[in-house]
């Protein structure tokens, strides 16, 4: 494989990006969605219950697709973001980040020295196994997004500083964590919900950053849009699959 700076570029420019999230480490589903026309898709390592096995086939199977893989990891830790790179993903999101110092660790984790921490192999599937390997050493902090969640008080507080971190491309706020956490847990309507995702996607226009989000539900996509969130997911494979098969069960009680 190769990796591109295309969709950073689109990422950054303040593109419409649409995305979906994978939450159940099947590479079918991963294929499926890469197939379907999204421009990116998030491998949920986070709440999903794959390993490095499942991580690399849903990579595999994705690279045949159109759409741009996105990993994110279950905690903002050095080793992970190695493992997942190397493996081939195009950006890492990171759940919790919720001061500057962490999303710049985070930004340090993505990045081969001098610009960062990342430990340098020449034989990993990112490099093309040593093909694409100087390219990717020289240019590869320009090419892969960082996405850092924005799920907490603290977050939202630390807001600016944490939009002004360079190389923390998208705050992607996490909508369930955040509501949960100012006591309106899944109401987003509420407009104290609202709100912080004003305040949010002003911070990250301040900055010449991306604000990004997970609608669960295509009625909000509209209106996050309208907000400036431009990097946006709409559900998941499990929930799709979980809605259509309760439909079917349910069409087939009734018949």
């Amino acid at each position: 494989m190769k990796l591109s700076p295309e969709f950073r570029k689109r990422v950054l420019a303040g593109e419409s990006v649409g995305g979906t999230f994978l939450n159940l480490g099947s590479p079918l589903t991963a294929e499926m969605a890469g197939a379907a026309g999204f421009d990116w898709v998030l491998l949920d390592y986070e709440h999903g219950p794959g390993d490095d096995s499942t991580l690399l086939h849903q990579l595999q199977a994705v690279e045949g697709t159109a759409a741009v893989p996105i990993v994110r990891i279950a905690a903002n830790e050095t080793p992970r973001f190695k493992r997942v790179l190397d493996a081939g993903a195009a950006g890492v999101m990171v759940p919790y980040v919720n001061t500057a110092d962490e999303a710049a660790a985070a930004v340090r984790a993505m990045r081969y020295p001098p610009h960062g921490v990342r430990g340098v192999s020449k034989m990993n599937r990112a490099s093309g196994f040593g093909v694409h390997f100087d390219a990717a050493l020289a240019h590869s902090h320009e090419w892969l997004v960082t996405m850092v969640q924005i799920e907490t008080r603290e977050a939202v507080e630390n807001i600016d500083a944490i939009a002004a971190v360079e190389g923390a491309d998208v705050l992607f706020v996490g909508p369930l964590d955040l509501s949960t956490n100012y006591g309106i847990s899944g109401n987003y309507t509420h407009p104290d919900f609202v709100e912080l995702l004003r305040r949010v996607a002003a911070a990250a226009r301040r900055a010449g950053k991306a604000a990004g989000i997970l609608a669960l539900d295509g009625s909000n996509v509209g209106p996050w849009r309208a907000l400036g969130y431009s990097v946006m997911a709409l559900g998941s494979d499990g929930g799709a699959a979980n809605t259509g098969l309760r439909a079917a069960a349910a069409a087939l009680r009734k018949g």
